[in-house]
């Protein structure tokens, strides 16, 4: 859990970064491939080719295309058609998509965990809500297409890594591989060249996004992810929105609603109480 809320202060950060100083300044694509490039870098020195299984190393290569690779595509691209209020806002669907996969891999209904996923959801609107523009649709669709990968990311690496015995740090840079694999060819094929960064700013946010949120973030909140639930996962992905609001009404000075921050913070806490109230009954039961 203290995994799970250090990465959440450090990626509120994330979002205002990218939607002050990224989006529609420097190419989607180059901030994706520069973000994972640079993650990527702190893991190599520990990927270890002879002492993994290929099954293992494939599938930790696939994880990490979908919940990095993918994921960044759709998300860099959504700043582009909504601000960074609405993105926030629209990554409450997460948390139900994580507790959908989770039920349908294993092949039953957990009223439980979607109560919970509901409850949060209802949280996290409740913080902000404005009118919808013509970008809307396109825009919800792009971060809907991001909340997926990154709830299948999450996921199926819990899966993966609850049966095996293998090291978080060497999971990780097998992890990145696949990441960058999508993010090399993603910028080969789509990339705009003359949409470099022109500034020591965006430089700089490039290599904190890569080395610092993505590096240490995914590394931490994916083996954070492993050791809690899957109801506890799906709150915790979206304590983060209000984490970012509050972010950037702090330091960028964007209006934000308090009063309904607080309420939706409010609810979101009830979610992650009843989450844990419901597990120990659970487990008291059985």
């Amino acid at each position: 859990m203290n995994y799970l809320i250090s990465v959440t202060i450090l990626w509120a950060f994330s979002f205002s970064l990218i939607g002050v100083y990224l989006a529609g300044q420097v190419d989607a694509w180059f901030s994706v491939l520069m973000r994972v490039a640079l993650a990527a870098v702190v893991f190599l020195p520990f990927l270890n080719i002879t002492r993994i299984a290929k099954p293992l190393a494939l599938k930790l290569i696939a994880i990490g295309a979908i919940q990095l690779g993918a994921m960044y595509g759709f998300y860099y691209h959504s700043f582009l058609y909504l601000s960074v209020p609405e993105v926030l806002l629209f990554t409450v669907m997460t948390p139900l998509y994580i507790t959908l996969l989770n039920d349908v891999l294993e092949k039953r209904f957990n009223a439980q965990f979607l109560l919970v996923a509901i409850i949060a959801i209802i949280g996290a609107v409740a913080i902000r809500y404005q009118g919808i523009d013509g970008d809307f649709v396109f825009g919800l669709c792009l971060v809907q297409g991001a909340n997926i990968c990154f709830a299948s990311g999450q996921v199926f690496y819990k899966r993966v890594m609850s049966e095996q015995s293998l090291d978080h740090k060497t999971a990780f840079a097998w992890f990145f591989v696949g990441a960058l694999i999508v993010a090399a060819t993603c910028f080969a094929l789509f990339g705009n060249i003359n949409k470099l960064p022109t500034t020591v700013t965006q430089w700089g946010v490039l290599t904190y996004l890569g080395l610092i949120a993505s590096g240490f973030g995914y590394f931490a909140w994916n083996k954070g992810a492993v050791a809690v639930d899957v109801g506890t996962l799906a709150v915790m992905n979206n304590v983060l929105i209000p984490a970012g609001i509050v972010v950037n009404l702090v330091i960028w000075n964007r209006d934000a609603d308090l009063l309904r921050l607080s309420l939706g913070g409010a609810i979101m806490l009830l979610a992650l109480w009843l989450n844990r109230f419901f597990t120990k009954r659970l487990a008291h039961s059985q």
